[in-house]
């Protein structure tokens, strides 16, 4: 009898170490369910999630099918994934608005974006940069600093709205090199854009890619990038860090979740097959020349980088003035 229960208990620990390996080589058994929380062709998001996609489904041996849920600027398509089963068969496909700077912006959050989700990696982020309307004097960063420091409260920047990536940014900016700015909220970073442009207001913010037709026009001037490194494309660009080393610009990656509790095996076998579609040769290449930085990260540093962004936007947005409403 004890012989009996042994051989039992041999084979059913044999069946649980066997577990994990089947389910990663089970999954998927049928299409994937990938939301993006915003309208289609939004800023870059839809994208970037159309190129990855196919690659995406050939080495899963699935359809992955986008779904765009907007709403609330984000808010609804990701409730939708955070009330998910963790099975693999629903993901998220966003941006920090629905996971960093919504909680600076509002009091009742409908999910909890640490807890309800498991990160899977930061796929992209789009090089962004600083730019001015040609009748600012100035030729480079540290021309520019020095001309605002002059100028205190003379110049407005746009960004996207209040509590957008752009706005935060430039509010870490001007922490970093004690500037006086006027912030002028926009309905878009297209429209931001605009602006600066047709010389309403002196600066903004934006993606290198969106403002390279009117900087080769001469109608602005493209200052720096800000992220911590040079876009490959874009070498000649010198980014603002080097300039103003304490600069940190919160992040604006593109990047999957999945529900809360997505079994080990599935995150993986997502995240391998994610980071391959990322890194195909065609892929790689429309992402670079649209001015996007490749990350595929893992998990855990996905994670940690969320974490540092809550430091990041926590700071800018306390300095801004930002409070939930």
């Amino acid at each position: 009898m004890k012989r009996l229960a042994s051989l039992v208990l041999l084979i059913g620990g044999g069946a649980c170490a066997l577990a994990p390996a089947a389910l990663a080589q089970s999954f998927p058994a049928k299409p994937i369910r990938l939301m993006v929380p915003f309208e289609p062709g939004a800023a870059g998001v839809d994208f970037a999630v159309r190129q990855m996609t196919p690659k995406m489904s050939e080495g899963l041996g699935q359809p992955v099918v986008i779904e765009n849920r907007a709403g609330a600027n984000g808010m609804i398509g990701a409730e939708m994934v955070s009330r998910a089963q963790p099975d693999g068969y629903t993901l998220l496909f966003t941006t920090p608005s629905t996971h960093i700077t919504s909680v600076f912006l509002l009091k009742n959050m409908p999910f909890d974006p640490v807890k309800d989700f498991t990160p899977i990696t930061a796929a992209v982020e789009p090089a962004t940069c600083i730019v001015v309307h040609v009748a600012v004097p100035a030729g480079s960063m540290k021309e520019f600093i020095e001309y605002v420091r002059r100028n205190p409260g003379k110049l407005s920047y746009g960004s996207a709205g209040i509590g957008s990536t752009y706005h935060f940014a430039a509010e870490r900016l001007k922490q970093a090199a004690g500037l006086d700015m006027v912030h002028v909220p926009y309905k878009s970073a297209p429209s931001s854009l605009t602006a600066v442009v047709s010389g309403q207001i002196e600066v903004s913010f934006s993606t290198v890619a969106s403002v390279m037709p009117n900087v080769r026009a001469g109608k602005i001037r493209l200052l720096g990038v800000l992220e911590r490194t040079r876009h490959p494309r874009f070498t000649d660009v010198p980014t603002v860090s080097e300039t103003v080393p304490s600069f940190e610009k919160p992040a604006s990656w593109f990047g999957f979740f999945g529900p809360r509790g997505l079994p080990p095996p599935i995150l993986a076998r997502l995240h391998t097959e994610i980071v391959k579609a990322l890194n195909a040769p065609e892929v790689k290449a429309r992402f670079d020349e649209s001015g996007m930085f490749v990350i595929g990260n893992t998990p855990e540093q996905f994670a940690a980088s969320i974490k540092r962004g809550y430091e990041v936007y926590g700071e800018a947005a306390k300095a801004a003035g930002v409070r939930p409403e």
